[in-house]
């Protein structure tokens, strides 16, 4: 099966890549921006002519799109997260090669969901930030394309490789500063919120299970449970060995903004100006996956759980210079 790879240098395409490639089956080629791609290829400035006759060179059967962007501000968010996906869908249109698109989507297309719920796939998206919303319209383009297509909608991934800026990657940045510094008392804001983490590598599993799979529409890939913050900051601090004490500051009455977002140490002063909203990915104070359907329609599983995740996460934080 030759499948065809994009942003296989990215958080979660790494492991993708990685996953293919275990699979004898499977010629993969990397389509990317970086020099050690297979091919060399902006999805968000390129021209969806030049992509499809790659296409019709390569003729993959199918096109796993990692490629995005998670940062940045809205126009950033706009050509990474949608016109790239607008690019892709164009030129497979254009193209004779057939091929299947799985899309990895994300949980923030669905925005804040109510305490205890389980957002399943057929609740009606209502993202709560530029990120959400940029990552919905390419949901929108993929599934009104007439392409054989599935997006996965992933939501918060976990893991070796979980990058420094996100809430994980916070917690074991700041319980590492705290260890190194004998510190005995680790002052944590924003540890409130409640999500939804999935281990990449399972992550990886899902896109495999979906190319090979006839599934098409929205599917889910999360854990199907949702772990408040302060209870993966205990988790961490229990595999790191940290032996002082975890000490959770509210924020200000009304829950509008903090002073730190989601795991920044409120001792530090680079990370105490300025306000920031306490739920940078616009979900609100709680997501929880209903992850049935992938259940039912890829095989599909989680099989790491988050205390091995972290265990990862904090292995590369601690061996941080």
């Amino acid at each position: 099966m030759r499948v065809l790879l994009t942003g296989a240098n990215g958080y979660l395409g790494r492991f993708v890549a990685d996953r293919l490639l275990a699979d004898p089956a499977v010629q993969l080629t990397a389509l990317g921006r970086g020099d050690d791609a297979d091919v060399r290829f902006d999805l968000a400035s390129g021209s969806p002519g030049a992509l499809t006759r790659f296409l019709d060179a390569v003729h993959p059967q199918v096109v796993v799109n990692c490629a995005g962007a998670t940062r940045g501000g809205a126009r950033d968010l706009a050509r990474h997260n949608t016109v790239a996906v607008a690019t892709v869908c164009e030129a497979l249109r254009r193209s004779g090669c057939g091929a299947r698109l799985v899309q990895i989507g994300c949980g923030a297309e669905y925005g804040p969901s109510q305490p205890g719920s389980s957002t399943a796939e057929d609740a009606v998206p209502r993202p709560g930030g530029p990120y959400g919303v940029s990552k919905l319209a390419a949901t929108e383009l993929v599934l009104g394309s007439g392409l054989d297509a599935v997006v996965l909608r992933v939501f918060s991934p976990a893991g070796p490789g979980t990058p420094a800026g996100s809430p994980l990657g916070r917690l074991a940045e700041a319980m590492r500063r705290a260890m190194q510094s004998g510190d005995g008392e680790l002052k944590l804001g924003g540890l409130g919120a409640q999500r939804d983490f999935i281990d990449v590598r399972d992550v990886a599993r899902a896109v495999h299970a979906a190319s090979l799979s006839a599934a098409q529409g929205v599917i889910n890939i999360g854990s199907g449970r949702a772990v408040r913050l302060r209870d993966a900051a205990a988790i961490l601090a229990r595999v790191a060995g940290y032996g002082g004490s975890l000490h959770e500051l509210d924020g200000p009455s009304g829950g509008h903004h903090l002073r730190a977002t989601i795991g920044h140490p409120r001792t530090d002063p680079d990370h105490a100006a300025p306000v920031a909203y306490p739920y940078p990915d616009g979900c609100g104070s709680w997501q929880q996956a209903d992850v049935r359907t992938a259940r039912d329609r890829l095989g599909w599983r989680p099989r790491i759980n988050l205390e091995e995740s972290l265990a990862d996460i904090w292995m590369e934080a601690a061996c941080r210079i």
